[in-house]
């Protein structure tokens, strides 16, 4: 499914690409990693395409998840599309919420309930013991074949108590290691420098100018 909407003789010379997501946190948070890395892409996102479905999420690692997403609205918008998907894994809990992290609560996308859930869990966990990493996987996707995928993490602690009104899901109580600062108490510019999908994106950005 294409889309045929007009488009600006600006937008026009920039080659189009669909991040594989209705999140606009995300978005946002690509277009500053792309701009970062000096490529120009028009970014869209899948609410521009009102008829585009959601994708399941069947795969049981980040990596596998990206990747269905990517492929399957590359081949519906005919556009070259991204997808990541990313997640908090605690070490004590053997690596979860991981894929589950947007859901670990039961609803889909219920940050606060997710947070709750988690501290809760943690509660009686010493700080000794409280080492989690956010992982990311970013995937790209061409209309006609050809996809890549490549990861990143960045490692930290898990706070008793959230801190920061920035960012969004476990920021506020993941303190990356050598910081004194949440994610959620950093500004974007400072925290995208560092996130997992800033490495993901980065690792991706080559590949995305050469397949482009």
């Amino acid at each position: 499914m294409a889309d045929s909407s007009p488009v600006s003789p600006a937008a026009a010379a920039r080659p189009r690409v669909v991040l594989a997501t209705r999140n606009r946190h995300k978005i946002d948070e690509l277009h500053a990693i792309l701009a970062a890395t000096g490529i120009e892409v028009e970014l869209l996102g899948v609410a521009d395409f009102p008829d585009l479905p959601d994708v399941r999420e069947t795969g049981v690692t980040f990596a596998e998840n990206a990747l269905l997403k990517a492929v399957d609205v590359a081949g519906r918008t005919g556009l070259p599309a991204i997808a990541d998907d990313s997640g908090l894994c605690v070490d004590v809990l053997g690596g979860a919420p991981g894929i589950f992290s947007a859901r670990w609560a039961g609803r889909h996308g219920d940050d606060k309930a997710n947070l709750d859930l988690l501290l809760a869990q943690l509660a009686d966990v010493a700080d000794t013991h409280r080492q989690a990493h956010f992982a990311c996987a970013a995937a790209l996707a061409l209309p006609g074949g050809g996809q890549v995928v490549r990861e990143g993490r960045i490692d930290g602690t898990l706070l008793h108590a959230p801190r920061g009104t920035n960012g969004f899901g476990y920021d506020p109580i993941f303190l990356p290691d050598g910081y004194d600062r949440t994610t959620a108490e950093m500004p974007a510019e400072e925290k995208n420098a560092i996130s997992h999908r800033t490495r993901a994106f980065q690792a991706l950005a080559k590949d995305l100018a050469n397949l482009l």
